[in-house]
């Protein structure tokens, strides 16, 4: 089977790869839960490639990210539940409503404008999606202000949806010193449980630590995720700086103590405000 650029040919492999007697092997044990930690783990390599302005590699692992999408799309054909055309209608649909500055009579607006309609029109999908739940009797769901923030999501990223919505509602603070002084409040709580020899309750607390800089992050107009992969970065760099640095005398940083190894931070993190 030849390699196209047409959609229908890809959908025709993955339904080759599925097919009883004939597929893969490894794809026909496959099933939605084992092919989702592969969906985020590939929707994480093209955030990385992003973060990295690699777009050769962003293209490449875009790729394999849409293949996966393709995957849950043939697995639900097959269980005639939707099928790669209704995923297609959905966004088309979708899209054009979410977009009437674009598509429909207003035009002209904001992009302040442009967010709190996206975000009314959210609301009333929502509305319209929870009411025809209950009406068929099948609305298990908890419809609080809170409601609908995936449980999968990486945790500082669902702690800032959390926060986003309780903010809507009015639960939050509208200054980032008193964030920032929640902070410190947090961070002396640990220290209180550090000194006490209270080590559970110490790592309780940092959970509220990170919960309170996330909320910092969203007053500042940061992503955590995003500010925390830069910081992941410039570790992995001034760490490496050290490396070399060592292996230059013959040394790795196990053959070296504390003090050489932060002398050696210190260097790195000048050198690169000097860059």
């Amino acid at each position: 089977m030849d390699s196209s650029r047409d959609i229908g040919r890809l959908l025709e492999i993955m339904a080759a790869l599925r097919s009883p007697g004939t597929g893969c092997p490894w794809d026909l044990e496959q099933d939605f839960s084992t092919i989702a930690p592969y969906t985020l783990e590939e929707a994480y390599e093209v955030a990385d490639a992003i973060a990295r302005g690699d777009l050769a590699d962003c293209a490449r692992n875009s790729v394999i990210c849409f293949s996966k999408w393709c995957f849950h799309a043939r697995m639900a054909q097959e269980l005639d539940a939707f099928d790669f055309g209704d995923v297609v209608e959905a966004i088309t649909e979708k899209l054009i409503r979410r977009h009437p500055h674009v598509f429909g009579d207003v035009h002209g607006l904001s992009t302040e404008a442009v967010n709190a309609q996206w975000d009314r029109i959210k609301d009333e999908e929502k509305a319209r999606k929870t009411s025809t739940e209950v009406g068929q009797g099948r609305n298990g769901k908890d419809s609080g202000a809170l409601a609908g923030v995936p449980v999968g999501l990486p945790a500082l990223t669902r702690a800032l949806k959390l926060q986003q919505k309780a903010g809507k509602v009015g639960f939050d603070w509208n200054d980032p010193l008193a964030v920032l002084a929640k902070i410190r409040e947090e961070a002396d709580e640990i220290e209180a449980a550090i000194k006490l020899g209270q080590s559970m309750e110490a790592a309780a607390e940092v959970g509220d630590l990170l919960f309170a800089v996330v909320n910092l992050g969203r007053h500042l107009g940061a992503d955590p995720e995003a500010v925390l992969r830069a910081t992941n970065q410039k570790f992995i760099r001034r760490f490496a700086f050290i490396e070399r640095a060592l292996s230059s005398s013959g040394r790795a940083p196990g053959q070296s103590t504390l003090a050489e190894m932060d002398a050696l931070w210190n260097e790195a993190k000048a050198a690169e405000k000097l860059a």
